[in-house]
C-alpha cells in the first residue's frame, strides 16, 4: 500500500469528547470571560445603590356600594374576575391624571424634595415628577384574584412605604369620587327632566280643566288621574243587565210553562206547588179533598151508592175536585201572565238600552277631546311619579358606604432589609451568564478558528499523510541528549519519512511552511539530529537566506556559509561546519548580497545539491516561508522530497492548502506533513503521539538501554526488506 495516499474525506460529526477538548483548549478564554463577567457582576452589584421596597396590596371591584341600593344603579357584582376590568384599573393607576394627584399631594411635597435629590435643586416640574414616579413604581396583579399589588422602590424605606401607600389612598379617591360624581350627574340629570315633566304635567292639567269646562262634561272625580270612566258603566251597563236579568226569567217561565203543560190533572196537582211558589188554598184544598175521600170510603162499605148518605159524600169529593182544578187553573193562568208582563218588560228595557247606547256615542264624540287630554294627563302623572321614585332612590343611595368598590388590603410598612440590588442572585447569575458567555464565545472562536486543529483536519483538506506529530515547548535535542522526552517524537517522524521514499537514493529534504513562526527551523534541526544520532551521516543546510536562524541553535557564525560558496567565494570545505555531534555537520547561510536575491536558482546551487547528496546520507535544507518569498518553492523543486511544517492552530486551513499547491505547481515532491506545537496535556486526540509513548517508557527505564547506532542499525534493517 503507498503510503502516500490517504482514505477519502469523511464527513466531521462532533463527539461529546470533541466538545470537552474545545472547552479544555479554551480555557483560558473561558476562565478569563467568566471571571471578568463575575467580577464586574459582583463590583456592580457593590456599587449599585440600595434600593427599598414599599408595597400596598387592594381589592379592586367594580362600582357598588356596602349595601344593597335602592336604584339599582352601580349594584355590586360578585361574578368571577374580569381581567380587562383589572387591566383597565392597572393602566389608571399609572396614569397621568391619577400620579399627578400623588405628585401634588402638598404631605408628600415630592417636587420640592426630588428636585434636590434629582435635578440638582433646579425647579421639578409637575411632568417630570410624575415620570420620576412612574420609573420607581411596579404595578401587577395578582394571578386568578381580584387584588393588585402597588410596588415603590425608594432608597429610602419610608418614602417607598409613604409613596405606595399615597397611590392606593389616591386610587381610592379616585375611585370614590369617579363614582359620586355619576351619581351627582344621574341626579342632576333627572332632577333636570322632573322640573321639564313637572312643567309639561302642569300644563296638561291647566288643558284638561278648560276641556271640561268648556264641553261642560260631567266627570264625577274630575281631580282623579285614574283612567277616565265610560258612558256605558252608568245607565247602558245598568240597562243591559235589567235586560239579561229579565231574560233569563222570561226563559226560566216558558220553560216551568212548557213542562206543565205536558202534565195529566194528577200530576198537575202533584207538582204546581214544586214548580209555582207553595198556595196556601190549594193546599188546604188538597187536604180536605183526601178527608172527603176517606170518608167516602168509609161510607161504601156500610151503604149503597144509591144510598142519600153515599150520594151526599160523593157530592163533597167531587166539589173538592173541581175547587181544585179551578185552582191548578188559577195557578198557571198566574205564571202565564208573569211570562206575558215580563216579556212587555224586556221589550221596554231593550228599547231604553238602545236610547241610551245612542246617547253615549253622542257624548263620546262631545267629550272627546276632554279624555284624551285627561289619559295624557294620567301617563304625565305616572312618569312623573316613576321620576320621583328614582330620584329619591339615588339620592338616599349616593348617601350610602362604597369602600367595597376599593379595600385597601395591606398598607406598605418601611422595609428593614433592601430588595435591590440582590447580591446573592447578582452573583450567581454573574457567575451563570460568565460561564454561558464563556463556553460561548470559546466555541464561536473555535467556529471562526480556521486553522488546523487535529490530524483529520489535515488529512481531509490536504489529502496528505501526517508524518509526524511534535509537543509544545520542544527544545534542541543536542542539548537534550538522545533519551529527551520530545526525541522520540523526532524519531516517529524518521521513520515515517524513511519509509516513505520511494527509492534508498532519495536524500535531499527540503522543510518548507506556509508562513513564518511555524516551527520549521527547529523541525529540521530536531530531525536531522535524530538522523545523525542513529549513525547517518548528515548536514543540514540553512537555505532561508532573509532570515536565518539554525546558526544560533548550532552556535556557530554566520559569516561564512551557503552564499559564499555560490558566490564561488570559498571552496565547499571551508563553507562546511561541524557540530557538537560528530555525525552532523552544518552549512550556514552566509551574508547575503542584496543583488544576488535569485542565487537559489542558479546552477551553482544545483551542483552544490548534487555534491552534498553524494558525500553525505542525508541532506536537510531549511527554507523561507513558501507564501512569502520564491526561495522555498525554488529548493522543493529541486530536493528530493519534501516536508511541510504546519503550526497547531496558527494559520489557517486554506492558506495550509495554498502552499502545498504551490509545492506541487513547481514539481516538488511532498511526502507528508509535520503537525507542530501540539498541547498534548490539553488536547487528547494527540496523547497517543507522545504522551503514551513516555508514559510507556518511564515505566520501562530500569530495562537495558539501546544505544543510537543500534538503533539506527535496527530501523535500516527494518526498511530494507521493504524496498
Amino acid at each position: 500500500m503507498d503510503p502516500t495516499k490517504t482514505s477519502s474525506p469523511q464527513d466531521a460529526k462532533l463527539h461529546f469528547l470533541d466538545y470537552w477538548r474545545i472547552i479544555r483548549i479554551r480555557k483560558t478564554v473561558i476562565l478569563a470571560v467568566f471571571l471578568l463577567v463575575v467580577i464586574t457582576a459582583t463590583v456592580v452589584t457593590f456599587i449599585l445603590p440600595e434600593s427599598f421596597k414599599g408595597t400596598a396590596r387592594i381589592n379592586v371591584q367594580r362600582e357598588g356600594t356596602d349595601v344593597p341600593n335602592m336604584s339599582g344603579y352601580g349594584s355590586q357584582g360578585f361574578g368571577g374576575v374580569d381581567p380587562y376590568f383589572i387591566q383597565t384599573e392597572l393602566e389608571i393607576m399609572q396614569s397621568q391624571s391619577l400620579l399627578g394627584k400623588v405628585v401634588e399631594n402638598p404631605k408628600l411635597n415630592l417636587k420640592e424634595r426630588w428636585a434636590t435629590k434629582y435635578h440638582g435643586g433646579e425647579p421639578l416640574k409637575t411632568q417630570d415628577a410624575i415620570d420620576l414616579l412612574k420609573h420607581f413604581i411596579s404595578i401587577n396583579p395578582l394571578r386568578n384574584t381580584s387584588f393588585i399589588e402597588i410596588s415603590v422602590y425608594s432608597d429610602k424605606p419610608e418614602e417607598a412605604a409613604e409613596l405606595a401607600n399615597a397611590i392606593a389612598d389616591a386610587y381610592r379617591d379616585y375611585r370614590l369620587g369617579r363614582s359620586s360624581e355619576k351619581m351627582n350627574a344621574g341626579i342632576m340629570a333627572l332632577s333636570k327632566q322632573m322640573a321639564e315633566k313637572e312643567t309639561e304635567f302642569l300644563m296638561a292639567q291647566t288643558n284638561v280643566d278648560r276641556l271640561r269646562s268648556d264641553l261642560k262634561v260631567s266627570d264625577p272625580d274630575p281631580a282623579s288621574t285614574g283612567p277616565s270612566p265610560t258612558f256605558s258603566s252608568g245607565a247602558v251597563q245598568q240597562l243591559m243587565s235589567e235586560v239579561a236579568r229579565a231574560e233569563g226569567e222570561a226563559t226560566q217561565l216558558k220553560t216551568q210553562l212548557d213542562s206543565l203543560a205536558e202534565l195529566s190533572k194528577k200530576e198537575l196537582r202533584d207538582v204546581i206547588q214544586t214548580v209555582v211558589e207553595p198556595d196556601p188554598v190549594l193546599s188546604t184544598l188538597i187536604n180536605e179533598l183526601d178527608t172527603a175521600e176517606q170518608s167516602l170510603l168509609s161510607i161504601a162499605k156500610s151503604k149503597t151508592e144509591e144510598h142519600p148518605d153515599y150520594q151526599s159524600a160523593r157530592k163533597v169529593v167531587q166539589d173538592y175536585n173541581a175547587k181544585i182544578d179551578a185552582r191548578v187553573a188559577g195557578l198557571l193562568a198566574g205564571l202565564q201572565l208573569r211570562l206575558t208582563t215580563k216579556m212587555s218588560y224586556i221589550t221596554n228595557q231593550i228599547t231604553k238600552l238602545a236610547e241610551a247606547k245612542k246617547y253615549d256615542i253622542e257624548e263620546a264624540a262631545r267629550t272627546q277631546p276632554y279624555w284624551a287630554a285627561k289619559i295624557k294627563l294620567n301617563g304625565l302623572y305616572q312618569f312623573r311619579s316613576l321620576l320621583e321614585m328614582k330620584l329619591a332612590a339615588m339620592a338616599t343611595d349616593v348617601n350610602l358606604p362604597q369602600s367595597y368598590m376599593v379595600e385597601i388590603a395591606d398598607r406598605a410598612y418601611p422595609s428593614l432589609t433592601p430588595v435591590r440590588p440582590n447580591k446573592p442572585l447578582n452573583i450567581i447569575l454573574g457567575v451563570i451568564i460568565g460561564l454561558v458567555v464563556g463556553v460561548g464565545l470559546a466555541f464561536f472562536i473555535e467556529y471562526l478558528d480556521t486553522s488546523v486543529k487535529t490530524i483529520d483536519d489535515v488529512e481531509r483538506t490536504l489529502q496528505s499523510p501526517v508524518l509526524g506529530v511534535i509537543p509544545q515547548n520542544v527544545g534542541f535535542l543536542l542539548d537534550e541528549g538522545a533519551e529527551s522526552p520530545h526525541a522520540e517524537a523526532y524519531r516517529v517522524l524518521r521513520t515515517n519519512l524513511l519509509f516513505s521514499r520511494k527509492e534508498d537514493k532519495l536524500n535531499t529534504i527540503a522543510v518548507v511552511s506556509a508562513g513564518a513562526g511555524e516551527g520549521k527551523s527547529t523541525t529540521i534541526f530536531n530531525l536531522a539530529a535524530v538522523f545523525a544520532q542513529n549513525g547517518s551521516r548528515v548536514i543540514i543546510v540553512d537555505s532561508d537566506l532573509r532570515r536565518p536562524t539554525l546558526h544560533k541553535m548550532v552556535g556557530v557564525t554566520n559569516n561564512i556559509g551557503l552564499t559564499n560558496y555560490l558566490l564561488k567565494q570559498n571552496a565547499i570545505e571551508e563553507v562546511i561546519q561541524t557540530t557538537n555531534l560528530p555525525t552532523l555537520d552544518f552549512m550556514a547561510s552566509g551574508k547575503l548580497p542584496s543583488s544576488s536575491l535569485g542565487i537559489l536558482s542558479s546552477a551553482q546551487m544545483r551542483d552544490l545539491i548534487t555534491e552534498l547528496k553524494r558525500r553525505y546520507d542525508f541532506v536537510f535544507f531549511d527554507s523561507p516561508p513558501i507564501m512569502g518569498v520564491s526561495d522555498a518553492s525554488i529548493l522543493a523543486s529541486e530536493v528530493d522530497m519534501t516536508l511541510q511544517v504546519i503550526q497547531y492552530r496558527r494559520y489557517p486551513q486554506p492558506m495550509n492548502i495554498r502552499a502545498k499547491q504551490m509545492i506541487e505547481k513547481v514539481g516538488g515532491n511532498l511526502v507528508g506533513i509535520v503537525l507542530n506545537n501540539i498541547n498534548v496535556s490539553q488536547d487528547e486526540n494527540y496523547y497517543y503521539y507522545s504522551g503514551y509513548y513516555n508514559e510507556y517508557y518511564s515505566k520501562n527505564e530500569d530495562s537495558e538501554p539501546v544505544n543510537g547506532a543500534e538503533a539506527g542499525d535496527k530501523a535500516k534493517s527494518d526498511i530494507k526488506p521493504k524496498y
